[in-house]
């Protein structure tokens, strides 16, 4: 892939399914985060509600750009970035449910300049009742993953949780990857990595994309002093049990893509079967 010499503009990307009334929120709160113009796009997945064509007509800087249907995440997030012009150098990629406290973009943009090797700025995510979610955390290995699947529905304080989490006091400091739900990128970095692995629909699109800018020779960079709000699970509240199957359909990829060639493989038939049951046990009833 030729470099693109990009200019200092600002793009922001999030993909719109029916959102509702949290996107207004989302346009709005963004306009107080940062005193840079700013192109935002609505790389829209089918919503049927009419609120993001609502929401780009009542916005000169809002633009409504159809995928074609129910895409997933990372493709659509893909289409909206490659509608941007070489002025865009910087690159937002936010769910529709984020809200974003006063200068927060902006705080992003100036740890750019700390971390001239940073490919990606996650900020601090607030929870609606003020909790902080933890979005900045170590990559899943066999390890630490199998104890969170197996231990974290119920005993919230396991070890491999934890870790595999950084729960701790928020510094500024590298991750592993960083929350899907809102990120900066410089957009040669995105290039870089050729954006999201479009053969996740939806979850651990964002943790593949952090081991890939890593292993591209980028930072994944925790940002606590810029904090947003994540509503969450708008779209997704609709049909829980099916996002629990894509959740575990991902994160069956994710593993498998790791641990290929056939002395892998009892390790991932293993995997797979205990996602199979992990899923039925979480949906059943």
């Amino acid at each position: 892939m030729s470099r693109v010499n990009y200019g200092d503009g600002l793009g922001v990307v999030t993909v719109t399914y029916s959102p509702g009334e949290t996107l207004a929120p989302f346009v709005d709160t963004l306009a107080k985060a940062t005193t840079r113009s700013v192109q935002v796009i609505l790389a829209d997945n089918g919503s049927t509600d009419g609120v993001p064509e609502q929401v780009a007509a009542e916005r000169e800087h809002v633009t409504f750009l159809p995928t074609g249907g129910n895409l997933g995440y990372g493709r659509a997030a893909n289409i909206g970035v490659a509608a941007f012009g070489q002025d865009v150098g910087w690159v937002l990629i936010a769910n529709p449910d984020i809200e974003f406290a006063p200068g927060s973009v902006d705080t992003l943009i100036e740890a750019a300049s700390r971390w001239p090797r940073g490919g990606m700025f996650g900020p601090l995510i607030r929870e609606p009742n003020g909790e902080v979610y933890p979005s900045a955390r170590l990559l899943p290995s066999i390890g630490r993953g199998l104890g969170h699947a197996v231990f974290g529905s119920f005993w919230k304080s396991n070890p491999w949780t934890r870790a595999y989490r950084q729960e701790k006091t928020p510094v500024e400091r590298t991750a592993g990857w960083l929350s899907g739900s809102c990120f900066l990128m410089r957009r040669e970095a995105f290039d870089s990595v050729k954006g999201f692995d479009e053969r996740y629909f939806m979850y651990f699109e964002d943790v593949d994309l952090g081991e890939r800018v890593t292993k591209a020779g980028w930072q994944c960079v925790y940002v606590p002093d810029a904090e947003v709000t994540h509503i969450g699970g708008h779209a997704t509240a609709r049909s829980s049990d099916r996002m629990l199957r894509e959740h575990h359909r991902s994160a069956y990829r994710y593993l498998a893509d790791r641990h290929q060639g056939a002395l892998w493989a009892p390790f991932r038939l293993l995997v797979k079967a205990g996602l199979a049951l992990r899923v039925k046990i979480l949906t059943r009833g």
